[in-house]
């Protein structure tokens, strides 16, 4: 259906103004919930009308996660805190060059290790941060100095030593971050220095998504360096060039979002059919709701490590882990975004439905002296899923 030709801009003022639109986007957003019709049977078929019915989501398919810092390792009450909340963490610092070799040739992966142990214990999908930082402020001091032979050298030794450390461990890694806005490395090892970055990461952890990482790309359109455009096409010039690129990651640095244009540019991207991640999401209601509301978007990153001295950027707790109103608007958006435990009863035709968040459910029904558990998968899809379930 045709829907709209020109949009119209009207302004009182009598000086009229020159409108730019770099893109527009207009289309309905899908929900991330599916309807799910339980059919309630006994052992010959004959449906069951009054058959109790618990629902208990017990996990989502959406990531939503937080940055965490060393100060997680053997924190009892911060890491009781994150486990009830996210499904996903990055690591703030700890696994940065300057981190793990801060001298060169003394490697040291123990905070890395120890904050690794710990979503491994509480089944946490952990993203990898970063391989490589083009901007030379977060280049180990010691590389700054290196040319020719012996950086490719550094670099070489660093990028296979990371990931053959991990292998298999990091479903995610940002390969080569902030390339639009910077070029250490390029301008040191030559144009196809993030193309064979990508190409040596695939070949040392091929289970591993590769990512490229930019600021300024969804929260405003005053970047030359970083305009949807330049995003787009680095990702095809290196998909183009061999790379095995595999996501698009958007650090959302915003100040005053402007949610049409943010839009607008997930739109644009989503034609790549890559996973799509906000992956330094500053806080603002309106940018997670936008965020999570855009089907091409798979998962949010929160960067809201604690810090000895505090948070960094954003603070959803105090130092004893009680909410502030940040935190407060957080949690209501993870209580929204789950299927809280639901029940009722079969009708007179054995059936109960429900709309529920994607992920994994489990389902008990009873009846007089007989119940049975039971759990199921919850994709996407348009169609209802049905489970049908007899009593014994």
């Amino acid at each position: 259906m045709k829907l709209l030709d020109i949009i119209h801009f009207h302004s009182a003022e009598k000086n009229l103004t020159d409108i730019m639109i770099s893109s527009a986007s207009l289309q309905p957003f899908t929900k991330r919930k599916r309807m799910v019709a339980i059919h309630v049977s006994d052992e010959q078929g004959n449906q069951i009308s009054g058959a109790t019915i618990l629902v208990q989501q017990l996990s989502k398919d959406f990531l939503f996660g937080s940055a965490i810092a060393k100060t997680i390792i053997g924190n009892s009450a911060y890491q009781k805190w994150f486990t009830k909340r996210f499904n996903a963490a990055v690591f703030e610092n700890e696994l940065k060059w300057y981190a793990t070799e801060p001298e060169q040739g003394k490697l040291n992966y123990s905070l890395a290790d120890q904050m690794l142990e710990f979503v491994r214990a509480n089944q946490i999908v952990v993203r990898g941060h970063n391989i490589f930082w083009e901007d030379p402020m977060y280049t180990p001091k010691w590389v700054l100095n290196l040319t020719g032979e012996d950086l490719k050298s550094a670099v070489d030794s660093r990028i296979q030593s990371l990931m053959s450390r991990y292998k298999g461990e990091f479903v995610h890694w940002d390969v080569n971050n902030e390339m639009l806005h910077y070029a250490f490395y390029e301008e040191r090892l030559g144009s196809n220095a993030s193309l064979n970055f990508f190409e040596t990461a695939q070949e040392e952890d091929p289970l591993a998504t590769l990512f490229m990482n930019d600021f300024n790309v969804v929260e405003t359109c005053d970047d030359l360096n970083s305009t949807v455009d330049s995003y787009v096409s680095r990702l095809q010039e290196l998909k183009q060039g061999g790379a095995s690129l595999e996501g698009v990651g958007l650090e959302g640095h915003f100040t005053r979002p402007n949610i049409p244009f943010m839009r607008a540019v997930i739109d644009k991207l989503a034609t790549l059919n890559l996973p799509i991640w906000l992956t330094e999401a500053i806080y603002l209601e309106e940018v997670l709701r936008e965020g999570y509301s855009h089907p091409s978007i798979n998962g949010i990153m929160l960067w809201t490590a604690l810090h000895p001295n505090g948070c960094y950027q954003m603070c959803l707790t105090d130092d004893k882990f009680e909410n502030l109103p940040a935190g407060d608007v957080v949690d209501k958006l993870i209580q929204e975004w789950q299927t809280n435990q639901t029940g009722g009863f079969t009708n007179e035709h054995g059936l109960y439905s429900f709309n529920g968040f994607l992920g994994e459910y489990k389902i008990t029904v009873s009846f007089g002296n007989k119940s049975t558990v039971t759990t199921f998968s919850l994709a996407q899809g348009e169609e209802t899923k049905h489970l049908n379930i007899q009593l014994y």
